[in-house]
């Protein structure tokens, strides 16, 4: 009996060891790719950054002069179905300067200054091309932004996955001296609100904007629209913008109560997120022209003002708090630096919400 099991097994055909590479996993694209980015990553590093690409945990050396009382402050965000336009359109740079640019709003209205971002890339099968070009764009916000771009996750999930897709998401940290916090705690009824512009959608109201301009007027991603006075793709693949330096020059100026970045949930559901109790804001629907992308969205779909108000940032991309004795120099410090602004409501008592008027 042994010997015949023994004959038995030693003529069965013989199979090729499995691989990863057979699952759908290069490892050796994956490296190539690796240090391609590590490349790109290294022109965002300072003296703080203590290591390098490919270590389990990214090392940062805080400044403890510069900031003697210090406090982190963090956000973590993603790109959302703006990547659906930008797999359709083979645009990748920009993505990346999206999620940066983001992330960085998000901690500077509380008066922080970026340290370090970490980005987590996922795809099915990964295109070494498509994945620099993001990273590109991560890498030049980064330095837009003096951010050090200091690790992250470049994860191949075969089958998770559509092809040619992948997503995209980010944590940033920054950091402020404590008494240079900025929460909204001190904003006071008669306070001004100023607008600054976005660039178009930015990173939110894209499931919504998709399904009116490509599934209800069936417009092309390359079709020329009259109404949005540009194609429908480039429209839609607007960079988010960085308010960083502006910021800056204002709370250095030491003139701002409170500020408010307009994301997912537009004016109606960001501005009372840093509004003191038994406050409210009122904003002037006239005050400002929304951009022509809003209207038509608005036009195609028949959708109520409320819900606009609730779901885009209308072409007001961060609202910035300030006292109504500091307006007039506020408004300077815009002019000088050649910021396009606008007052568009001011603070009053009543319930935390906004009041549209």
């Amino acid at each position: 009996m042994n010997a015949r099991s023994t004959e038995s097994a030693s003529s069965a055909p013989k199979t090729k060891p499995a691989t990863y590479a057979d699952a759908g996993v290069d490892i050796s694209e994956g490296d190539r790719t690796k240090q391609r980015i590590k490349m790109l990553a290294r022109k965002t590093f300072n003296k703080q950054v203590l290591s390098e690409i490919g270590g389990f945990g990214g090392l940062f050396a805080l400044d403890v002069a510069k900031y003697p009382d210090p406090v982190l402050v963090s956000s973590a965000d993603g790109v959302g179905t703006k990547l659906k336009v930008a797999f359709e359109l083979g645009i990748h740079h920009t993505v990346g300067c999206d999620l940066v640019n983001h992330c960085v709003n998000d901690i500077a209205v509380q008066g922080a200054t970026p340290l370090f971002f970490l980005d987590y890339l996922a795809t099915g099968k990964l295109e070494g091309g498509v994945m620099e070009k993001v990273v590109e764009g991560l890498s030049e916000a980064c330095k837009s932004a003096g951010c050090a771009l200091i690790g992250g996750e470049t994860a191949q999930m075969p089958g998770f996955y559509a092809d040619g897709e992948y997503d995209l998401a980010g944590t940033i940290v920054g950091v402020v001296n404590r008494d240079q916090i900025i929460t909204g705690d001190k904003i006071e009824a008669g306070d001004v609100l100023f607008g600054l512009p976005s660039n178009g959608l930015h990173t939110n109201g894209y499931s919504l904007a998709r399904k009116l301009l490509f599934e209800v007027a069936k417009y092309g991603p390359d079709q020329y629209v009259n109404e949005l006075k540009d194609k429908t793709g480039a429209a839609l693949m607007r960079q988010h913008r960085s308010y960083l330096s502006i910021v800056k020059k204002l709370t250095a100026a030491k003139l701002v109560t409170g500020m408010a970045h307009i994301t997912g949930g537009g004016i109606t559901e960001n501005l009372p997120r840093i509004l003191p109790k038994g406050l409210c804001a009122q904003v002037e629907l006239n005050a400002w022209e929304p951009p022509p992308l809003f209207k038509h969205l608005q036009e195609l779909g028949q959708v109520e003002q409320d819900e606009m108000m609730r779901t885009f940032n209308m072409g007001i991309g961060m609202i910035v708090v300030v006292p109504a004795e500091m307006a007039k120099k506020a408004k300077a410090i815009l002019n000088r630096a050649n910021e396009r602004h606008c007052v568009i409501g001011r603070i009053a008592r009543g319930e935390r919400r906004v009041n549209y008027v």
